[in-house]
């Protein structure tokens, strides 16, 4: 592959990707800030159902991942995401205006509906533009706008709600993301075949490198066929357990360390947003090794094992010093996020792309469910023991039972996916 080539694309379509999805996270994050600066207690929002409104937006995002993807490959990932931020982006925006809990309800639940589709038809939309050898990468830098947005999310949110108040927090992190969904319109094309950007000869050397790597895979008729095959299954359930613990952490750790530290609500952003800045130098480095090494599976397990293990020194120490128990949550943080691009990785290099995005899409439509139960269960415990003991040693066990998981995956090996990729290069 044409080395330009490949630069141009990296310049051009890394950072529409990285910003399109740093604005959905931001959209999906900011809820626990708005509990612990004050919406909780204007709107009289009880723990449990403070618990329920965290995670009911993962409720939705359950359900459209499959015809999401489906609709992307099939159609195009452009316009589902241009219609996708315009929604979510109002719907941000329509939770700083609500006047009582109730309405809280309908626009956790459609907001996850609306952002369901974003991210398997982000999957989808890198696979038609980047090869194996940078598939790692450009998922990384993909998903490098959830640790990269909760960063400076953490800090703004802390700003905002000392400035203003919860509900402006809300308005004015919504209205970006409209205004966003028309620069993407303008900048995005669904395919290098109709891109003005690159010439005929680097369209064409690029369409032939993806049906060489193409013919390398096993045919798989259908999605009923892909949903069935073992590997499949055993990422479903994995991710369902992973993301029993980022979410967890995500969603509530600014409640966590204001609790614990007694702290103002800005040094409490300052704060939460320290494993972030771990968490994109880990994603960073694992994706580079994971496509120089064309290992994934590895760089995955090992990433949620320290996880798992940090969780559970934090549990152990628990309020006796807080700033190694702190240190800890920043270890476990980063380590959670770090393999997100290794994989994202594994299903296009066993799946044939007729039904990868689909295979993707349902893998993260568990991932979704790991996601309620984790951002509701971490929330209802935190509650009724008045402190975050029960929860680090339940993520911890979630994350556990992914490394399980992950290790029984039967994935390409590095050194038969080296062979692949010889082949493919002849």
């Amino acid at each position: 592959m044409d080395s330009i080539a490949s630069k141009k694309r990296f310049r051009r379509l890394i950072p529409l990707a990285f910003i399109t999805y740093s604005l959905a996270y931001l959209d999906r994050a900011n809820y626990g800030f708005g509990v612990a600066g004050g919406m909780g207690d204007e709107l009289n929002i009880t723990a449990g159902v403070s618990s329920f409104l965290a995670s009911l937006f993962f409720l939705g995002y359950f359900f459209f991942q499959v015809p999401g993807a489906h609709y992307a490959e099939k159609h195009s990932a452009k316009k589902l995401i241009f219609w996708s931020l315009i929604l979510w982006g109002g719907l941000a925006a329509a939770t700083g205006m609500a006047t009582n809990v109730a309405w809280l309800y309908p626009i956790r639940f459609l907001l996850g509906v609306v952002e369901s589709a974003v991210m398997p038809a982000m999957l989808v939309f890198l696979s038609h533009w980047f090869l194996k050898e940078e598939r790692s990468r450009a998922n990384t830098f993909l998903i490098l706008g959830n640790p990269a947005t909760v960063l400076w999310m953490s800090v703004l949110s802390g700003y905002l709600l000392n400035s203003f108040s919860w509900r402006w927090m809300f308005i004015m992190e919504g209205v970006p993301a409209v205004l966003w969904a028309f620069i993407w319109l303008k900048l995005v094309k669904d395919r290098p075949k109709n891109a003005s950007w690159l010439t005929d000869k680097e369209k064409q050397g690029i369409e032939n490198e993806f049906n060489k790597e193409q013919s390398t895979l096993k045919p798989v008729k259908n999605y009923r066929e892909a949903f069935k095959s073992k590997a499949v299954i055993l990422l479903s359930l994995q991710y369902f357990a992973w993301s029993i613990g980022v979410y967890g952490f995500v969603m509530w750790l600014p409640s966590i360390i204001k609790k614990a530290s007694n702290l103002d609500i800005v040094s409490t952003g300052w704060l939460s947003s320290v494993p972030y800045v771990v968490a994109v130098v880990g994603m960073l480095v694992l994706s580079y090794y994971s496509d120089k090494t064309l290992n994934r599976k590895t760089f995955v397990w090992i990433s949620l094992l320290i996880g798992s293990i940090a969780f559970f020194g934090s549990y152990l120490i628990g309020s006796s010093n807080f700033w190694l128990s702190y240190t800890l949550l920043v270890i476990a943080g980063g380590a959670m996020y770090a393999p997100y691009g290794p994989f994202f990785a594994i299903i296009p290099e066993i799946l044939p792309r007729n039904v990868a995005g689909g295979a993707m899409a349902l893998i993260n439509s568990m991932g979704a469910l790991g996601s309620f139960v984790g951002s509701y269960i971490v929330g209802y415990l935190n509650g009724v023991t008045g402190g975050p003991s029960a929860s680090f040693v339940f993520m911890a066990s979630a994350l556990f039972v992914s490394v399980l998981l992950t290790m029984a995956v039967k994935a390409p090996a590095a050194k038969e996916a080296k062979k692949r990729m010889e082949v493919v290069s002849q």
